[in-house]
């Protein structure tokens, strides 16, 4: 702890120290940037000197320059000698990552084919101009109507997952049916087993609740059994969060055979299975040869499954179905009530009306067409080193030595295109998890954007390259 007490000490930012991550100097520049973007740090505002918010943080000075020297890149902070450092102008919320704004190639957040919402619109037209439509809007049918619920079972049908209609909960998008599972069925201090790559809308959300995830090694195909059956002797592991079907952000397609691998130790051990499987529909609607059963299947007792149409329909549509055994019934029941008291009903007439008219498997398939092409386009610029199983709409890229995705980041920002680095997403700092990149194919409006954004990647990695040669 800091020798002096910084509780009345006057400071324009104060980040907490609890609320970092290694390495520091990431994490600080990370709520840096959040905080300038977001607006509670305004324009022109002077930064805490380095050496006193070193001291306030108890880090080391060269922490603290390093963390200023990555918003310095990015054009968010500049330097007055013998001033100080500044936020700079011109910066707001329009300017994060979920903007359009001038001539930026978006190929970090993933937008999953917006060119589609013209369906779903039409398709909460019908919905509002129905008879009934006014009982959207009460607080009537607290967990879904049984029609909603009958149309979540013909979509999880569709998808592999049988189950009854009773054993379904709406909630309003994947995140949200997360909050409800950790929040019911998890206490504070469990330890949940994840890739070492993990999605990092969980990561948040278990730190919030003071769940530790436990990274688990893994290959090409996936979490390894061994490491997760070693992990299990040697820690009281409570839960495992996999996305089998494909990962983010590493783009991994489980095969069949290292799921039925690890359902074995998943069942000896008797831990519970979040089976967040938001892009199923790539294997349902797509090749053959990317079939697959899910771990509901073969674990209908461990397993509770979380399927979104955020990716298959509509970003903007918040409606998700959770199939559950019946043992976590009334636990999932009652934090599902207690954290939302209604669910999003109209978003939910939605996806059932999609559902119910053919709709939602349409989109689903043109969806999976449009990743197709892109995917093509992606192979030209950067082939792959094996078949697909699916058409994700994302890659996974290795960088090459002797440069970090945090400076693969601010090189490309530079050429005006908007990725996201390995580190975003590694569990465990180290010198393996900044080797890579997450490359969203379906948020460049069009092909050309896209593979403009992909091309002007490519020779940043290549020039980046040579001058490591030499």
């Amino acid at each position: 702890m800091p020798v002096n007490s910084f509780d009345d000490y006057p400071m324009s930012w104060k980040p907490q120290r609890t609320e970092l991550e290694q390495p520091y100097y990431l994490s600080i520049a990370a709520r840096l940037e959040s905080d300038i973007l977001s607006g509670n740090l305004p324009e022109n505002t002077k930064l805490p000197p380095q050496r006193e918010l070193a001291d306030f943080l108890d880090l080391n000075v060269s922490t603290i320059t390093r963390a200023y020297k990555l918003c310095e890149l990015k054009g968010l902070l500049y330097a007055v000698t013998g001033k100080g450092t500044f936020v700079s102008s011109g910066l707001s919320a329009q300017d994060t990552f979920f903007s359009r704004n001038g001539g930026m190639i978006e190929l970090g957040m993933i937008q999953p084919f917006y060119e589609t919402n013209g369906k779903v619109l039409q398709a909460a037209q019908r919905v509002i101009s129905s008879q009934d439509s006014l009982r959207l809007f009460e607080y009537s049918d607290p967990l879904g109507t049984a029609g909603q619920l009958s149309s979540a079972q013909k979509w999880l049908r569709l998808l592999g997952i049988h189950v009854k209609s009773d054993h379904i909960l709406l909630s309003a998008g994947a995140q949200n049916a997360l909050s409800v599972i950790l929040i019911s069925l998890f206490q504070s201090g469990d330890k949940i087993a994840v890739d070492r790559f993990t999605y990092t809308n969980f990561r948040t959300l278990a730190n919030f609740l003071h769940i530790q995830l436990i990274a688990v090694d893994g290959d090409d195909c996936g979490m390894l059994p061994s490491a997760l059956s070693a992990v299990c002797k040697h820690t009281q592991i409570s839960g495992i969060y996999l996305m089998p079907t494909c990962s983010n952000p590493t783009g991994i397609f489980m095969p069949q055979n290292r799921r039925e691998e690890l359902a074995e130790i998943i069942r000896h051990y008797n831990l519970l299975l979040i089976e967040d499987d938001i892009y199923s529909f790539l294997s349902a609607f797509g090749d053959p040869a990317g079939r697959t059963i899910p771990f509901f299947h073969l674990l209908p007792e461990n397993t509770i499954h979380i399927c979104s149409v955020s990716k298959s329909l509509c970003a903007g549509l918040r409606a998700a179905f959770v199939a559950f055994p019946h043992r976590y019934r009334d636990l999932l029941t009652a934090g599902m009530l207690n954290i939302n008291l209604k669910t999003v009903s109209l978003g939910g007439e939605i996806a059932a009306e999609m559902i119910e008219s053919g709709e939602a498997e349409r989109t689903a398939r043109e969806k999976i067409m449009l990743a197709r092409s892109r995917n093509r386009i992606f192979d030209t610029i950067f082939p792959a080193p094996k078949a697909r199983q699916i058409e994700p709409f994302f890659r996974w890229l290795p960088i090459p030595d002797g440069l970090t995705s945090e400076e693969l980041e601010i090189l490309a920002l530079k050429k005006g295109v908007h990725v996201l680095g390995s580190h975003r997403f590694a569990l465990q700092s180290g010198t393996d998890t900044s080797s890579f990149v997450r490359l969203s194919v379906t948020s460049p409006y069009t092909e050309d954007d896209l593979r403009t954004g992909l091309m002007i990647l490519k020779k940043v990695l290549e020039e980046k390259r040579t001058d490591f040669i030499v």
